[in-house]
């Protein structure tokens, strides 16, 4: 890694461009040290964001142009406030002349807006001498997605959306002051009638059971949609959309239509789930290309056998809602299957162009089928959400929402002038990746969702949150500022960008008030130190990693000086389980890749002071005795957690079942089956959905967790 400190040092007027535009110049790192961001990667990020400054002269120039820009405007792109507060809105006007504004809110009120008595000096703006005039929005707008109105003297009219947000999101719904649930890979977890990973049928199943046992929620992986054809990237953190599902996760015979085919029909659908369901009992590295290969057969008979006219109405009416968003995404399916293997035509860089409109006619029956499945999908996750509220889960399902989306992805190709072309995102080097990491995925532009106000988040907030009681956002910091980093650099070369995070997190907690869901910030890692009280603040609740959280000394911190607005978790996805994290598997995987950036040693060393330390502190709570089980110890440290304020307690289901192997290895691709791992035990036995109701191992640590939190409630 090169030291963005011996690179070129920007001049003043590049200096001055960057910040304007909300990129960093220097940073702190975890260490502590002051770093400098080199001249390239700013000018590489700048024009990456439509800027030129690669001389001080540009520089110059581009300075100019930021300050008249929103002297060119009546109203700004787009306006994002809090409810309960007074906001200024700017209007720009020729000098001299009158101008009325009001909002049209979105139920068909009309709000006129009260002037104030403040004129900002006119200037000339390209040979016209214009004003700003100053309006009052008051602070008792109601929540809502509306629209500013200026009536300009002489007939013209100007227009912009205006998102009222809620101060603050409520507090989560439970039937007491706190509540548990569990964490699953979906994909991992498998049934007798799975078609070789884990899909929305499992995750009913699921749902009953633990609601049944007492959770109130079900935190699962992304379910984003993936390639449809060719190689499917296995991680749910790198999609191709974050606003659409995955269609491997469709059970095909929960479809109605499945019931009424005819003979030979099913005969086929159940012949394509012969093929991959022998693998639901094996534990070998999952195959989503074999499993979406005989559910894509399967589905495309179920699809063709037609609907009743009920059914075929309600298909349209979602597909009516869902707009052109759902049409291009449909589009690109239809165009990944057709291009297979071979680069697309350079006409078909824009989905807007005629080359574009021209392939979505000839491919309007491709179109339609993707169009279905997401539909069906929709259905199917509604399906999972009523029957884990009907359990008596107080949230039910809480999907989790990745970072970004492949840089060939749909949405990066329907969604082009919202990305950031040239441009990766990733995290500076950190205490557990000491390289740095390179996610590779383009980040959206802070000017674009502005001028667009904010469309790309809203609707895919609005779409994963239509059936969920909560979201996890992975990466929450990615609403304040991201890494990037300039294609060709090294992941510790690049540079934080900054986004309007009042509108960033407004907008999510809008679309999240009128889901009724709780929003959830994963905030780990290099996190500036008011970020987390501003999310508290709006009633977002945050992330705590018992590993991860320890005092000054380096002892894990006490149970009491936890936060208390946040989801507490032993481990995540990306560590090993409890029992391989003791047992120190973390070291010896990133030994045998090659991972470690110090002596294996030392960091042996330090896995197991850390070991000792967190043994220590259990013995101090008097949760454990001398000799330990590993069992013992998995529900010790479970029931620590459950000793902390936090208001929500996560339970890992491989921790419960005693799996040993992490999902994920950071740092890695090809060289561990990242996010192919199904769920066993210890011995490496596959565990089912039909046997967590049976697994001792669990139930002891559901019931620990139960009396710690209180519930002395016998198990169902």
């Amino acid at each position: 890694m090169t030291d963005p400190a011996a690179a070129e040092a920007p001049g003043p007027s590049l200096h001055r461009l960057a910040d304007a535009l909300g990129v960093a110049t220097d940073f702190w790192d975890f260490t502590g040290h002051h770093r400098t961001v080199g001249a390239p990667t700013i000018r590489a990020v700048l024009a990456a964001l439509g800027v030129d400054a690669a001389t001080e002269e540009a520089a110059e120039a581009a300075l100019a142009e930021i300050d008249v820009a929103p002297w060119r405007a009546t109203l700004p792109p787009s306006v994002v406030v809090r409810a309960g507060r007074e906001h200024d809105l700017a209007v720009h006007v020729p000098d001299g002349t009158a101008v009325r504004v009001h909002v049209a809110v979105e139920d068909g009120r009309r709000w006129e807006l009260t002037q104030r008595e403040v004129w900002t000096a006119p200037r000339d703006v390209d040979g016209v001498r214009t004003g700003r005039a100053t309006f009052v929005l008051p602070a008792d707008l109601p929540l809502g997605w509306h629209e500013l109105v200026a009536d300009v003297e002489g007939g013209s009219r100007a227009t912009a959306p205006l998102a009222v947000t809620p101060a603050a999101l409520e507090a989560p719904t439970l039937a007491t002051d706190r509540g548990w649930g569990v964490m699953a890979q979906l994909y991992s977890v498998r049934s007798a009638t799975s078609w070789g990973v884990g899909d929305l049928a499992d995750l009913a199943e699921l749902t009953a059971f633990f609601g049944d046992v007492g959770a109130d929620f079900l935190l699962i992986n992304p379910l984003h949609a993936a390639e449809t054809t060719g190689h499917m990237t296995p991680s749910p953190y790198l999609p191709v959309s974050r606003r659409f599902f995955n269609p491997l996760y469709i059970r095909p015979e929960d479809i109605p239509e499945t019931a009424y085919l005819t003979g030979p029909q099913r005969a086929l659908v159940e012949w394509a789930a012969q093929e991959v369901r022998p693998a639901n009992t094996t534990n070998e590295p999952l195959d989503r290309d074999a499993s979406w290969a005989a559910k894509l057969r399967a589905l495309e008979v179920v699809h063709a056998a037609g609907r009743s006219r009920s059914r075929q109405r309600s298909l349209d009416r979602f597909r009516a809602e869902e707009g052109q968003g759902l049409e291009d995404f449909a589009l690109w399916c239809a165009l990944q299957e057709k291009y297979a293997g071979r680069p697309w035509p350079e006409e078909l860089a824009d989905a807007r162009s005629p080359f574009a409109a021209r392939e979505r006619r000839e491919l309007a029956d491709r179109v339609d089928f993707h169009v279905w499945l997401q539909w069906v999908a929709d259905s199917q996750l509604a399906h999972a959400q009523r029957v884990a509220k009907e359990s008596g889960m107080g949230l039910g399902v809480m999907h989790d929402l990745a970072v970004g989306v492949h840089p060939d992805g749909a949405d990066s190709w329907s969604q082009r002038e919202a990305f950031a072309l040239g441009i990766g995102v990733g995290a500076p080097p950190d205490m557990y990746n000491q390289q740095g990491q390179n996610w590779h995925q383009p980040p959206w532009r802070p000017d674009a969702l502005a001028r667009t106000a904010y469309a790309p988040l809203r609707e895919m907030a609005r779409t994963v949150l239509r059936h969920a009681g909560a979201v996890r956002v992975d990466h929450i910091l990615g609403l304040f500022r991201l890494w990037w980093i300039p294609d060709g650099m090294g992941a510790g070369e690049g540079t934080y960008v900054r986004y309007d995070h009042e509108a960033m997190v407004g907008v999510l907690l809008l679309e999240a008030h009128r889901a009724g869901a709780v929003v959830i910030g994963e905030d780990l890692g290099t996190v500036e130190p008011w970020v987390r009280g501003y999310l508290a603040e709006r009633g977002v609740l945050g992330t705590s990693v018992l590993w991860f959280e320890k005092d000054a000394a380096g002892w894990p911190l006490e149970p009491g000086d936890y936060r208390e607005l946040v989801l507490a978790t032993v481990d995540t996805h990306d560590l090993p389980p409890v029992a391989g994290y003791l047992a120190e598997e973390h070291v010896d995987l990133r030994e045998r890749l090659g991972l470690l950036t110090t002596p294996v040693e030392e960091v042996r060393a330090e896995a197991r002071l850390e070991r000792e330390r967190m043994v220590a502190r259990l013995r101090e709570h008097g949760l454990v005795d001398e000799n330990p089980t590993e069992r013992e110890l998995v529900e010790a440290l479970h029931a620590y957690v459950v000793r902390t304020p936090a208001v929500l307690v996560g339970v890992s289901l491989t921790d419960a079942v005693g799996e040993r192997r992490a999902q994920n290895q950071p740092g890695t691709d090809t060289e561990y089956p990242n996010w192919k791992v199904p769920l066993a035990d210890g011995a490496e036995r596959v565990v089912m959905v039909e046997d967590l109701p049976g697994s001792a191992r669990l139930l002891s640590l559901v019931a620990a967790v139960r009396a710690a939190m209180g519930d002395d409630d016998r198990l169902a």
